[in-house]
């Protein structure tokens, strides 16, 4: 169906539950981390995502999408580090947060592509990846990932500075 294959729909179903466990932990916390159980189930889902979209040869051999599986997985590294050993001493939590919201933005890049390119059935919305509509669309949402990593980080920030002790 849609030229999708069975294990192409499992990859698709994966994906789609990372994405809604990562809208709970925005939802219920403000922010994607391992120390909650959606923050815990969308990094789980994501890897599994990733590593399955690794054997997905739609468009040919190796291309755009298994670099940004392969990207994904590195950004998740690093948020993981960054929240659960501090490798980067005071900047980690904002580190953490940002790599963990990217990842979430990741997952719409293919999720628009596929999506698009397929629907509507007979008349797909775009021809290509490379359709100024669809690049347009995932612009937007870089647009609204911005505004939202914004809105996180100074949310952090105004936290950590009423838990901070004040400097005499």
């Amino acid at each position: 169906m849609y030229g999708i294959t069975a294990f192409g729909w499992v990859h698709t179903l994966i994906s789609l539950f990372a994405m809604a466990a990562a809208v709970v932990a925005l939802a219920r916390y403000g922010g994607i981390a391992l120390a909650t159980a959606p923050g815990r189930a969308f990094v789980g889902l994501t890897v599994a995502s990733c590593v399955t979209g690794l054997f997905i040869f739609h468009h040919g051999g190796f291309g755009p999408p298994h670099v940004l599986a392969l990207l994904t997985l590195g950004v998740l590294g690093v948020a993981a580090l960054a929240e659960r050993r501090r490798l980067f001493g005071g900047v980690s939590v904002y580190l953490a947060t940002a790599a963990y919201s990217l990842t979430f933005f990741f997952h719409f890049i293919p999720g628009f592509t596929e999506t698009l390119t397929r629907l509507p059935p007979g008349a797909p919305y775009a021809n290509g990846p490379d359709d100024p509509k669809l690049q347009t669309l995932i612009g937007a949402t870089f647009a609204v990932f911005v505004i939202g990593i914004l809105g996180q980080l100074l949310r952090l920030r105004r936290r950590r500075r009423t838990v901070a002790p004040q400097r005499a």
